[in-house]
Formats: structure tokens, sequence, C-alpha cells
């Protein structure tokens, strides 16, 4: 274990009491020199900023070594130092203020000149129980807590002891400090004699520390009006975001209004396939029954003949009606709907047309089919091909597979 050569004390160190601050570009150490000296120093190739104080790792020394909450002593060294950031600064009023440690003196050294004002400025808000001094290096850091241990050295220094030029400046760097770090705009600034020269000096501080409490008081309410339109802007939002929720449950209704009229629309014509699909199937076999008794009838062959060709002809267009009635794919259906939503102007009829053109029906079959002339075929093919806007070159044929197909 290294022992102090100024106070001959064991100094206790481990590889856990170091805190790398993130993108700082150094790292805090902590050691313990006998019982309760905490020093505190960087390892830092180059100067650099504090930025967060590590509270942690103060708890950490404490709780592992043991050391009790009072007294507490602290030497910092300060090299590498030339500068503390706010939010050190706030870390700092924590430690003091609110933790409740009672580090009865605290010693920086080595301070670099652009850290002094800082270090002073710490120096003279500290509560009258701590006692922070400045020295210019390790040996007199130490030795100075050694003095105040062993009782050689004042607790504080008596303020009449202080020459003016002193007082004053520690008075002012309180209330800089106060302001500063603590945030503390009601408290009183304390102001010499009006004939004083420090006075124009503390009169600065007190206007100052007038125009933070105007400055935060313009800054409360401009954050209320903020909350104010933030807190309409939401209420706006949510009367419009009800109104669609309320919208949508309407029209959430009426699709299920319009899919139960559908169901029912679907049963119906279910029923009504079934019903023709059975009226279908008696029709053949009734057919096929007067073909079988034509058959063996004993007249005119040519007569027979014609008669059975009739026959056989109403036989296959009741096949071919019962197929297209109760056979029809999901692709056909899909069909239908697209050519419906594409060509609103096409009637029922048009539309049962245009899929026994897709299925390959030639213009007989369908005008059967319908029950209609060919020449009546031939003026609804006419129309339909006007209706979907085809010039006189593209067949309702082409077009229809085209639209079956994507294309």
């Amino acid at each position: 274990m290294k022992t102090c050569p100024y106070s001959k004390l064991p100094i206790t160190s481990k590889p856990n009491w170091k805190s790398i601050p993130a993108e700082a570009g150094y790292v805090k150490h902590l050691d313990l020199i006998g019982d309760n000296i905490l020093h505190a120093y960087i390892q830092a190739d180059h100067p650099v900023t504090l930025t967060t104080l590590s509270n942690d790792l103060v708890k950490t020394v404490l709780s592992e070594s043991g050391v009790p909450a009072s007294p507490l002593y602290l030497i910092w060294d300060m090299h590498n130092i030339n500068d503390v950031s706010y939010d050190y600064k706030q870390g700092i009023n924590d430690l003091i203020f609110h933790w409740g440690l009672q580090f009865s003196v605290v010693v920086f050294y080595n301070i670099d000149p652009s850290c002094k004002i800082i270090i002073e400025t710490f120096a003279a808000m500290v509560p009258d129980t701590m006692t922070v001094l400045l020295r210019e290096n390790y040996e007199e850091a130490i030795c100075t807590i050694m003095d105040f241990k062993s009782g050689r050295a004042p607790a504080s220094i008596p303020e009449q002891e202080l020459d003016e030029e002193t007082s004053m400046k520690n008075e002012f760097l309180a209330a800089i400090a106060r302001i500063s770090w603590l945030d503390m705009l009601n408290q009183k600034v304390f102001l010499p004699p009006a004939d004083s020269r420090y006075y124009p000096y503390f009169k600065a501080v007190d206007l100052m520390q007038e125009d933070l409490k105007a400055r935060e008081v313009l800054h409360e309410k401009e954050l209320q009006k903020l909350k104010a339109d933030n807190e309409q802007k939401l209420t706006q939002k949510i009367i419009l975001l009800n109104a669609q929720v309320e919208l949508n449950r309407k029209e959430l209704q009426r699709f299920e209004q319009e899919r139960t009229a559908l169901k029912a629309r679907v049963a119906a014509q279910e029923m009504e396939l079934t019903r023709i699909s059975t009226a279908i199937g008696e029709k053949t076999s009734t057919l096929q029954l007067i073909c079988d008794q034509l058959t063996v009838l004993d007249i005119d062959p040519q007569f027979k003949q014609r008669l059975l060709d009739q026959c056989y002809t109403m036989l296959d267009t009741e096949l071919k009606q019962k197929r297209l009635k109760t056979e029809l794919t999901a692709g056909d259906s899909e069909f239908l709907s697209k050519l419906q939503k594409k060509h609103p102007n096409l009637n029922q009829r048009e539309l049962r047309v245009s899929l026994m053109v897709k299925l390959n029906y030639d213009t007989r079959e369908i005008a059967r089919s319908i029950g209609i002339s060919t020449r009546g075929m031939e003026s609804i093919r006419y129309r339909m091909h006007r209706k979907l806007g085809l010039d006189k070159h593209k067949s309702i044929k082409t077009y229809l597979s085209e639209l079956a197909t994507g294309l």
C-alpha cells in the first residue's frame, strides 16, 4: 500500500474508484488518505472542462471504505482543468446542500488561473461549517488538512481580520454564486454605503438580480401561454378525433347494414338459383324423355330427325344455361365486379352478355340464352361497343379479355 510522503498516512486506491464521463476526454479518480481524507484528481493529457460531478463515485468510496460521514476532508488536484461546466456546479450544490455530507475542509491546489475565480466563488458560497482554501501544490494542501485535523489551524478566519478589499470581494462573489449557482433570486443583495467605492459593483449585481427575476416572471407567463395554447390545441384535436370516431362509427354501422342486406340478397339469389337449377333439371329431363320417345316413333324419318335436332338444340341450350347460372367461378364474379365499377352504365342484360362473350359463347348461343333473335343480339353488341368507349378497330371480346387479365 502506498503512503503519503508528507502525512505518512496510508493511501487506499481501488480500480473501481474512478469515473469516465461520456465524451469528456478524462478519467476522474478518488483515493482515500488515512481514514477520512478524500483526494480527487483527473487523468488527462490535455486541458479539460469538468462536465459532471461524480456523486455516485463519492458514495462508492464512502461505502466501500467505511469512512464516517463526519468529519470529512477533501483535497482537489486541479491540474489540467481549465473550466467547470454549469452542470458540474449544480452537482456541487447537490453534494453540499442536499446530501448533507460534512466536508470540514476542502483544499484546491494546482489551480489554473482560468479556474481561480470559479474556486473563489465556490469558497464564498459554502456554509459556515465548511472551510475552502486554495494552495499551490499537493504538499501545501495535505499539510493544511493535517493542521486542521490536529487543531493547529482555525476553523475559519474571523471576518474582522479580513481587509476591506478581501471582505468585499468575498461578499461580491457570494452574491454572484447565490444568483448563478443557487438561483436564489429573492435573496437580498448586500449593498455597502452609497459613498463606498464598491457600491456600484454591488448595485449592478442587485439590478441584475431584479432583471433576472423580471425575466423569470416573463418566462413563466410565456410558459403559461404556451401551456394554454397547447391545451386549446389538444382540446380541438380531441374534438376532431371524437367527431372522426363518431363518423367512423356511423360508417361502420352503415357498412354493417349493407353487409346484412347483401347477405339477405345473396341468400335470396341462392334460393332463386336453386329454383332455376331445379326447373332446368326438370326441363332437361323432360326434353331427354321426349328425345327418347321420338327415336322409337314410326314416323317420316326426315320429320323425325328434324324434331330430334330441335330437341337436342333445346337440350344443349338448357345445359349451357344451367352452367352459366350455377357454375360461375370466383374469377367470373371478380370480372363482373370490375366491369360494373368501370362501366356503371351497363345494364344487367349487357353485363350478362359481357360474361358470355368473355366465356367464348358465340352470338347465336348468347341470343338464344337471353331469348332474342340474332339480329337483336347484333344491336345489343353495337350499343355495348359505344358504352364501353371502344374505337371501331377494337372488338368487345378483346377488350373484355384484357380487362379480365388486368392488362
